[in-house]
């Protein structure tokens, strides 16, 4: 019986071998997750940013907006919002959301849409703002600007007191409006990225909301409006500030009283782009193909 040479096998089944070993490290590069993927049109995808909107309280039709901003904001970015909404329509709603030690884990970004002007509780106060101490960026629209409001908040504040935290979040202190009429809003800082696609517009009937004092706001775009009694006054309507010491970023803008405002392409391709840059995610890769 003829003894088989192992060289012979080892010629033989090599090439076998090596065919196996090609079809395995192939198929681990398809099935190896990555950071990003392309498309079938070569378009880089990403991880959609998750974003808490919390939105409800007085004077405002809540109910119609938040489903307007969840879906413009959507449409225009790589976003995910979910909405954490208040049906009380008074001046001192709390949100559920903020009754929760962490309530912010898993968002990297925090829209505050609130109207709550006579909430005032120091420590849930603190607890709405403690995601921002630790570096979560926000958004803030409209009446937002005059929730958390304690003391006399109608005179500057002094940083560091009481009555000052939020004020000192949003980089500015305002505490009134007038009548609603047309706001002509001039953009200040057209090379901020938040405001590349912005130009000068003029609102449907707004309102205006006044300015005491910049508390480290960074002022992107002003509004003109005339005033009941015959003469103009100006405000800051967009601005920025970085907050604490985590320099957080946050991105705000007063204007957003009226659906059809909110509705506006150009209010929200500016509330997207500030959201973004909040996010430090204003690029391409994170803005859908008709918001580029």
């Amino acid at each position: 019986m003829s003894k088989t040479n192992p060289f012979s096998l080892v010629r033989r089944f090599c090439p076998l071998a090596l065919a196996l070993a090609a079809v395995v490290q192939i198929t681990a590069l398809v099935i190896q997750p990555s950071a990003s993927t392309a498309d079938d049109t070569g378009a880089k995808k990403v991880k959609p940013l998750k974003a808490l909107l919390v939105i409800g309280g007085c004077c405002h039709d809540y109910e119609k907006q938040k489903d307007i901003l969840k879906a413009g904001i959507e449409a225009r970015a790589h976003v995910e919002v979910e909405i954490a909404f208040n049906p009380d329509r008074s001046t001192k709603p709390k949100f559920e959301v903020y009754l929760k030690d962490n309530w912010y884990a898993g968002y990297d970004v925090i829209i505050h849409d609130e109207c709550a002007a006579d909430v005032n509780d120091p420590d849930y106060v603190a607890n709405v703002l403690k995601p921002h101490k630790e570096g979560v960026p926000a958004v803030n629209l409209h009446c937002a600007m005059h929730s958390y409001r304690s003391g006399n908040f109608r005179d500057p504040v002094k940083p560091g007191e009481a009555n000052a935290v939020w004020f000192e979040f949003l980089g500015l202190q305002s505490f009134r409006h007038d009548w609603q009429a047309p706001i002509s809003v001039t953009i200040t800082d057209k090379e901020h990225p938040s405001m590349a696609t912005s130009s000068d517009w003029m609102t449907i009937k707004e309102e205006l909301y006044n300015s005491v004092q910049l508390l480290g706001g960074h002022v992107l775009a002003a509004g003109k409006q005339p005033l009941q009694n015959g003469k103009d006054w100006e405000a800051p309507v967009v601005w920025t500030n970085s907050y604490g010491e985590k320099k957080t970023r946050v991105w705000s803008t007063s204007l957003g009283h009226n659906n059809d405002t909110v509705a506006d392409a150009r209010y929200l391709d500016m509330v997207t782009r500030g959201l973004l840059w909040s996010c430090d995610k204003l690029s391409a890769d994170y803005l859908k193909p008709a918001a580029k």
